[in-house]
């Protein structure tokens, strides 16, 4: 009598997209996720902002039960593709050797997270992981705008398909408008194919994003139609670049690096014609060499700072506004300092003329503030809200 063949292991059964970098992660898988619904199938995405299969959130105790749950749903309704978010410190942790994917994508690396790590030789080390752990057969998706990308191609096993944003699929232009970025693809047959895309985001840099989850639904056997329908109706995720007001622009973004907040900035930009404003701090017991940096970003990239605190945990927030306030050398920025954070938002609010635009950076899709041993509701979002209402 024949035996029956095996039933395959789960993560066979549901293909992986692994996620990694330093910006554009959350965003990058869930366009993914996007591109799977707009091909008729159920989607599933586990990213830092939580857990959804087929449009309906799934929750656990704890990031594992959260996973758990995650792909039992997704198995349950015949999802065909995990869109998974894989951090560094997950990558760290032998995420990828226990889950391995069927495609990895890298979207960047900047300096972040280096009180985890130690050096970014380290945090780069952790990265590799997703692409150590892919398989002959499987693909990864690399930024050939990046350098670490090159790095990155030594650790990766023959017969892994390789290919890049910038060769296989060029983002030949980006040009913000009120209704989004407008996107001209090319490069080779899949960039013919999407043409020209309206991404109902703003921001160049969302180009590259949707590039990488192009490629990587492409790898997977996506057609090309339900790509452009994905992306094309795909609006962003909570607090990444969300557009909270008009008149004056108001955006919500969790931009807490350097390179993050000067894309952040630079896309800001391109909404209005008046003055650039933007409040944002920086996390206490946190990576403390980035804040003069930061500080240095928005006073070349701004018009106005209002220096407020952010997540300022264990810290003196006054002496965490004085690191970062230490970038801003030679002419730039006038700078405000509030330390008060809604009070530094309503401020920037209404100071900003019809035509300014008013980031606030740094919290993003957070709903509390780290206060030393408390931590209390709060939201970005719900202040800038309240502070243009109250306009």
């Amino acid at each position: 009598m024949q035996k029956p063949s095996p039933v395959p292991p789960i993560w066979r059964r549901l293909r992986t997209v692994g996620v990694t970098g330093t910006n554009g992660k959350t965003t990058t898988t869930s366009m993914v996720a996007a591109i799977v619904a707009a091909s008729g199938a159920p989607s599933a995405r586990l990213t830092t902002l939580g857990g959804f299969v087929d449009g309906e959130r799934v929750r656990g105790a704890t990031p594992t039960e959260e996973f758990k749950a995650v792909v039992e749903r997704a198995v349950d309704v015949s999802a065909p593709v995990l869109a998974l978010e894989m951090t560094s410190k997950a990558l760290a942790g032998g995420l990828a050797t226990r889950w391995p994917p069927c495609v990895a994508v890298f979207t960047n690396l900047t300096r972040d997270h280096l009180d985890m790590h130690g050096s970014a030789e380290a945090y780069l080390a952790a990265k590799a992981q997703l692409f150590m752990a892919l398989a002959p057969g499987t693909t990864a998706v690399l930024n050939a705008s990046d350098p670490s990308s090159a790095l990155l191609r030594e650790v990766i096993a023959p017969g892994v398909d390789v290919v890049e944003v910038g060769h296989e699929l060029v983002v030949e232009s980006a040009r913000v408008g009120e209704e989004g970025t407008l996107v001209r693809f090319g490069g080779g047959p899949l960039g013919a194919a999407l043409g020209t895309l309206l991404l109902p985001m703003h921001g160049a840099v969302h180009a590259a994003n949707a590039a990488s989850a192009a490629l990587a639904a492409h790898a997977l056997g996506i057609p090309p139609r339900a790509i452009r329908d994905g992306l094309s109706t795909f609006e962003g995720v909570p607090g990444r670049f969300e557009i909270v007001g008009r008149a004056p622009w108001v955006v919500v973004d969790y931009a807490h690096s350097p390179d993050a907040l000067a894309r952040t900035l630079q896309a800001a930009r391109a909404l209005g014609s008046g003055a650039l404003h933007c409040v944002f701090g920086c996390g206490g017991e946190r990576d403390r060499g980035k804040r003069s940096a930061m500080g240095a970003v928005a006073h070349a990239g701004c018009d106005r700072v209002w220096l407020t605190s952010d997540n300022p945990r264990g810290e003196d927030p006054s002496a965490i506004a004085d690191a970062i306030a230490g970038g801003a050398v030679g002419p730039g920025a006038q700078w405000i300092r509030e330390l008060d954070r809604a009070t530094a938002i309503a401020r920037a609010i209404a100071a900003a003329d019809r035509d300014d635009v008013v980031v606030v950076a740094g919290k993003g899709h957070e709903r509390e503030q780290d206060l030393g041993s408390e931590k209390r509701p709060f939201s970005d979002v719900d202040e800038a809200r309240a502070a243009i209402t109250a306009r």
